[in-house]
């Protein structure tokens, strides 16, 4: 398994798009945003699911989180039954959020990837893209990188992804 964990706009969807290319086998991918995006529509502006503020800020509550743990207790089963699996993920909480991946995955081989970008490159990929709160980029730079620890990072500000990817992929055992 693969664990890539960025601020939005850092350029982990493209890594994962390219990961599947050139890895020699298949991967399946997953991502917080696909996860967001089967969540019941009202629970994308609740208090106890997921709440995107004006300013990019980004909260949630305890049904979000029920539902992230069997999600990733799902996730890790499929890898356990033999499937590749790649995840873009966004720690809003730094550290802890690695340690909900840690107990989800009970002691599952994986590989950790930070993927760093500057805060004002992200940001103006943010506006490009047109589908993400401005400021979301910004608030997540170094905040989601915040106690976590990696076997890698790839900084995807002057890196493209394709060239992220390779190096992710030789250290892919």
């Amino acid at each position: 398994m693969i664990i890539l964990n960025g601020g939005s706009s850092s350029g982990k969807s493209g890594i994962v798009r390219c990961l599947q290319a050139v890895l020699p086998d298949p991967w399946l991918a997953f991502g917080c945003d696909s996860f967001v995006d089967a969540m019941p529509a009202k629970m994308q502006a609740s208090h106890e699911g997921i709440v995107f503020a004006a300013d990019g800020e980004v909260s949630v509550g305890a049904d979000f989180r029920a539902l992230e743990a069997a999600w990733m207790e799902g996730v890790v089963a499929m890898a356990r039954a033999g499937a590749r699996v790649i995840i873009d993920d966004v720690f809003l909480g730094g550290a802890a959020s690695q340690k909900r991946w840690q107990r989800a995955l009970g002691g599952l081989d994986v590989l950790w990837v930070g993927v760093r970008c500057e805060s004002a490159v992200a940001a103006g990929r943010e506006v490009a893209r047109g589908d993400r709160i401005q400021g979301m980029a910004a608030s997540q730079t170094d905040a989601v990188h915040e106690g976590v620890l990696y076997d890698l990072e790839v900084d995807t500000t002057h890196t493209e992804s394709l060239v992220c990817a390779r190096t992710v992929a030789a250290h892919v055992s």
